[in-house]
């Protein structure tokens, strides 16, 4: 009796053993895994565009004349202001040619005097009916000649003192001076690049956007409750944001035949300087999205190039459902079709998920979407 006992018992402790382990595989199929509920909610989006920077002004400094270069009146990298005296050629065989053309001048004005006394001797005497009247009109013939002579004796004298001019190169505007090839006492000949000079009070962000990004910004601009002029943020060439907005002015005419985009331009004001010609950086346009069906990218695995999301059903079952993203902002997904507010998704663990399978959901509360949407910004 006592061995019958025993037996039952030995039996009970392998059923209740049995039934725990049955359980445990159980609970170990069904995994525990966090799902959010999507719901509406508005957003910013950020999309950066390749941009070139350029002085508002970058003009070529070039010789007009030829000559050896005496002086150097800059260094590279230095302010300068309009009218500064920049460079001097020497100015010799030039100052030359003034004496020359000052010497040819004196001698056109003797010319014209001594003309213009003998045409009043033949005046006299034509009155005096001593000689025709054709010797006075000879006789103002020479004046004129005398005369005209003048004239282009002072023209060659002011071309020459302007080639004088010219040795002595003067900056055009307020500017910054660039690279300087030449050293002194090089031989320099006309139309020689001497340096460059930017005005870098402000600069130009050129940055190409696609034809239905400029359409949607046509057509804002063209909305009369929104006159603002649209503000841009910039990103230089190590990421850091630029601490000055800018402000999109214009557009060109013609797009590009081979990307179909158009070129903006953005103007950015440059009180330190900072932003030099022919730097690159990053245009940065902000959008405001109202009502925004955002969907983590931890959620979400592509196959074949397309996303899926693992949606769970009433009885808590997954099934992966296609969804088409209308943009990207951070770490989220903007849903253009597929997913609608009320979706249940499974937000991490998605990586061991198979059709039909049932999970024990532990429900994320909406504000947390909301705070993790306001973290990655």
């Amino acid at each position: 009796m006592q061995s019958y006992s025993g037996i039952l018992a030995l039996l009970s402790t392998i059923l209740l053993a049995s039934c725990s382990t049955r359980s445990e595989k159980k609970q170990e199929s069904t995994p525990i895994l966090p799902v959010i509920q999507l719901t509406k909610q508005d957003a910013t989006l950020d999309h950066d565009y390749a941009s070139n920077l350029e002085a508002v002004q970058n003009v070529e400094v070039r010789a007009r004349v030829a000559g050896y270069l005496d002086k150097i009146l800059v260094d590279e990298g230095k302010p300068v202001h309009k009218g500064q005296l920049l460079f001097q050629l020497n100015p010799t065989e030039y100052q030359v040619e003034v004496d020359r053309a000052q010497s040819s001048l004196e001698s056109a004005t003797a010319q014209a005097e001594s003309a213009e006394v003998e045409m009043s001797r033949v005046k006299l005497l034509v009155d005096k009916n001593v000689i025709s009247p054709s010797e006075l009109k000879l006789a103002k013939s020479k004046l004129e000649t005398a005369r005209a002579g003048i004239n282009g004796a002072r023209s060659a004298l002011n071309k020459a003192r302007f080639h004088v001019s010219l040795t002595s190169i003067r900056a055009p505007f307020d500017g910054v001076i660039n690279r300087l090839p030449f050293k002194r006492g090089s031989l320099i000949e006309e139309g020689a690049l001497l340096t460059t000079i930017s005005d870098l009070r402000e600069m130009y962000a050129y940055f190409n956007v696609s034809e239905k990004e400029y359409l949607s910004f046509i057509k804002k601009r063209l909305d009369p409750e929104k006159t603002t002029v649209r503000e841009v943020d910039l990103l230089l060439a190590d990421d850091s944001p630029y601490p000055y907005k800018g402000k999109i002015e214009t557009t060109e005419t013609v797009f590009e035949g081979n990307s179909g985009t158009i070129a903006f331009r953005a103007t950015f004001p440059n009180p330190k300087r900072l932003l030099r010609h022919g730097a690159t950086g990053k245009i940065r346009l902000t959008t405001d999205v109202d009502d925004a069906v955002l969907v983590p990218q931890k959620a979400v695995f592509e196959v074949q190039d397309k996303n899926f999301v693992y949606v769970v059903d009433a009885t808590n079952k997954v099934r992966s459902r296609n969804f088409v993203p209308s943009s990207r902002v951070d770490q989220f997904y903007i849903v253009q079709s597929g997913l609608k507010p009320g979706d249940r998704i499974v937000y991490e663990g998605i990586q061991s998920l198979k059709d039909g399978m049932r999970i024990s959901p532990k429900a994320l509360p909406t504000k947390s979407l909301q705070a993790l949407y306001a973290a990655a910004r």
